[in-house]
């Protein structure tokens, strides 16, 4: 109905599709993709040490190793922001990378100042954008963004306290959205862990923590106990993020 369209939708405008859908105008379920080395003929799969096509198959790991790699056609690719990788700055102490490891805050302000200079509630767009194509048309890796850049924004917990009306709006989007899928959707198959009760667990206890007002305090505690009471989510449960954390050291960084 037009009026679920509306709160599925309610910012993304126009400016932000055209900064986010393919250049090509089209998104599709499985994206158009090429090889990235040449390998159709026996003289190309020479070059590249790669046994003729007729050649059997001796293991599974051997059959994965004979695929070519693949890159998708240029042009068709939805132009998500990449969200960073390493979470905190270069040169930080140990101590300084436990902490952006725990609270991605720093991640955050990045994608903030390098994709939505000053207007941060551009980053609820682009989670609603790929909500309706996952939602829609069946994208995965919408949905695998969709999931990363949730998972930033719930475990910033300084950000929180700075950004209070973009949080405020991210429950009212997500209350939308999780009206769209079934309570199970996000269990995963192999750990049966649930990516969204632990996720959202970390962000209530955030905001139980930050130095938020009122309001979006009283927000986040309805929001906990409709999903409570709809899903029957547990959110009491030890959240995993209490457990010892550990840190990759980048390459030189030494414990005093």
């Amino acid at each position: 109905t037009l009026r679920k369209w509306i709160s599925l939708s309610s910012f993304l405008s126009e400016s932000v599709v055209k900064r986010l859908q393919p250049e090509s105008g089209q998104i599709c379920a499985f994206s158009e993709v090429l090889p990235v080395l040449a390998g159709k003929h026996s003289r190309d799969r020479a070059e590249q040490n790669l046994p003729p096509y007729d050649t059997e198959c001796r293991s599974y790991a051997e059959g994965l190793a004979r695929l070519p790699a693949m890159r998708p056609r240029a042009g068709t690719e939805i132009r998500f922001t990449e969200l960073p990788r390493q979470t905190y700055p270069d040169g930080a102490s140990p101590q300084e990378i436990t902490r952006h490891s725990m609270d991605l805050s720093y991640a955050l302000e990045k994608v903030i100042g390098e994709r939505y200079p000053g207007q941060p509630r551009d980053l609820l767009a682009e989670l609603q954008f790929a909500f309706i194509c996952f939602l829609i048309g069946n994208v995965y890796d919408a949905f695998e963004h969709w999931k990363r850049l949730l998972n930033i924004l719930c475990r910033s917990e300084d950000a929180i306290g700075k950004y209070q009306d973009l949080y405020t709006d991210l429950i009212s989007v997500l209350y939308h959205q999780l009206n769209e899928i079934p309570a199970d959707f996000f269990v995963d198959i192999v750990s049966q862990d649930n990516f969204l009760t632990s996720t959202l667990q970390v962000f209530f206890s955030c905001i139980c923590n930050a130095a938020v007002d009122r309001t979006l305090r009283k927000k986040a505690e309805k929001f906990k106990a409709h999903l409570t009471k709809k899903f029957k989510w547990d959110f009491e449960a030890e959240p995993e993020d209490c457990a010892p954390v550990v840190v990759e050291l980048p390459e030189g960084v030494q414990l005093d």
